[in-house]
């Protein structure tokens, strides 16, 4: 069994890391570059203003949320509003997430990844995040056990990856709709209050699960000043 799943992501092209250049003035977050931290890293992308990072950070303070937001009108309202709330359980980067979990997170090390609302991509399939060779890179930074919950009002958005996490990922998942009453982000108070349906896939990584950069990691030798830029 272990052999086929192997073989079913790894015959697909690979991403490569080592190509891309590191975020404009990257620093390693202190809790990665000096392992001050026991609580499990939870990693967001895509946080838009913040509304869930927030809310994560204050209920879970025995995890620690690195959220992440590449628009800059964006991230700055969510930057102004956690450096209000001051919560020592949450990091706001604005960068690009890919680029930045490559240099910043190691293999292993992240207990789950929200993907909450991403943009459809509609017309650029190739871009979903499980259509990326990305993807793979992103499963070797989860742990074993971790989880990914990705969440959309696109009924083929939430189709195709449900149909990806099984047959090209191998990875076990679970479908359900999101009840009428959750809050998480802005999207979802406002597709919800339209009477949308909204999906949230629930992907775990087995321990017997391989990718080709569980042994991959880049240099960690600098602190991040997350709220600085």
């Amino acid at each position: 069994m272990t052999d086929h799943i192997e073989l079913t992501h790894q015959q697909e092209r690979a991403f490569q890391p080592q190509k891309l250049s590191a975020p404009r003035d990257f620093i390693t977050p202190t809790i990665i570059s000096e392992n001050t931290d026991d609580k499990p890293l939870i990693l967001e992308i895509g946080a838009g203003k913040g509304k869930h990072a927030l809310s994560f950070a204050m209920q879970n303070p025995d995890k620690h949320l690195i959220a992440i937001e590449r628009t800059r009108n964006k991230f700055d309202a969510f930057s102004k509003l956690a450096k209000q709330q001051d919560l020592p359980n949450l990091d706001a980067i604005h960068a690009d997430a890919i680029a930045w979990i490559v240099y910043a997170i190691k293999p292993n090390s992240a207990a789950k990844i929200f993907i909450l609302y991403p943009n459809p991509e509609q017309h650029n399939p190739n871009q979903q995040w499980l259509n990326m060779p990305f993807f793979e890179f992103l499963l070797s930074r989860l742990k074993v056990g971790g989880e990914i919950v990705l969440v959309t009002n696109i009924e083929s958005y939430m189709d195709n990856a449900e149909r990806q996490a099984a047959k090209l990922w191998c990875l076990p998942n679970s479908r359900h709709r999101v009840p009428t009453d959750s809050q998480r982000t802005h999207f979802e108070v406002k597709y919800l209050a339209r009477e949308e349906v909204c999906w949230e896939l629930n992907i775990c990584k087995p321990k017997w699960y391989k990718t080709r950069f569980d042994s991959w990691h880049a240099n960690h030798d600098r602190k991040y000043n997350s709220l600085s830029k």
